[in-house]
Order: C-alpha cells, then sequence, then structure tokens
C-alpha cells in the first residue's frame, strides 16, 4: 500500500479511504466559519448590553448612596457647597435639587448613566434626613 495524503493509506482501487463523512466534513469545513463569523457580532452586541446594564446599575447605587450623604449633609445644617462637594466625590457630576417637607430635608440627584452611548440615559436618586439630625 502506498501512503497517500495527510499520512491514509491508499487502497489497490486508488481511492485515500476517505469515507463519505471525511468528505462531507471537508466540504462543510467552510460554512462553519461563515456561521461563526454571523454569530460573533451577535455574541459581542449581548456582552455590550449587559457590561452596559451592569454598569447603569452601579451607577445607580452610587447615586443612591450620594443623595443620602447629600441629604444627611444639610440636615445638619452644612451648606449646599459642601453636600456638592460629598455627591462628586461619591457619584461624579449630578444635577442636585433639595427640597423640605416638614422635618425632612430632601435631596434629588440625576446624571446621566455613562460615556457614549449610555449618555442618553439619565438616572435618579433621591434621599432624605430628618433635619437637625446627626
Amino acid at each position: 500500500m502506498a501512503v497517500g495524503r495527510a499520512g491514509r493509506h491508499r487502497r489497490p482501487d486508488g481511492s485515500d479511504g476517505a469515507t463519505r463523512a471525511d468528505r462531507r466534513w471537508s466540504e462543510s469545513a467552510g460554512s462553519v466559519t461563515a456561521e461563526f463569523a454571523v454569530a460573533l457580532p451577535a455574541v459581542v452586541v449581548v456582552l455590550a448590553c449587559c457590561l452596559g446594564a451592569v454598569q447603569i446599575a452601579s451607577h445607580q447605587v452610587r447615586l443612591s448612596d450620594a443623595a443620602a450623604d447629600a441629604a444627611r449633609t444639610l440636615a445638619r445644617g452644612d451648606p449646599v457647597s459642601v453636600a456638592v462637594a460629598r455627591v462628586q466625590r461619591v457619584a461624579g457630576p449630578a444635577e442636585l435639587t433639595t427640597s423640605r417637607s416638614g422635618d425632612f430635608v430632601c435631596v434629588e440627584l440625576s446624571a446621566v448613566a455613562g460615556p457614549a452611548v449610555l449618555a442618553g440615559i439619565r438616572i435618579r436618586a433621591s434621599g432624605c434626613a430628618l433635619a437637625g439630625g446627626l
């Protein structure tokens, strides 16, 4: 027996011994690449959406913490500039509005969710504290 391509032995009839399944596999190898090329961008888009959602949720938590800190700061009688500085340190740039409701000082924060595509999404958080509290 003579040795053919890929180390296969040739049969006496001249064929290389490849089965029908082997030939079908070699013929479909290009379609697997094409299917992968179509699926890969979809996977990347889904992954990007998931990461964006995690970023928005993280920013929302930071904004909620900053609103509570700002409300406590204003309830103690500190100036608004101190509350704004705390908000910027915790949550970055955000719009701050304050209101009083009876004995409570309330703060509402509004900020963009993030850079680029997320810049079109605004998130809000609010927090209240008892005025004159510690």
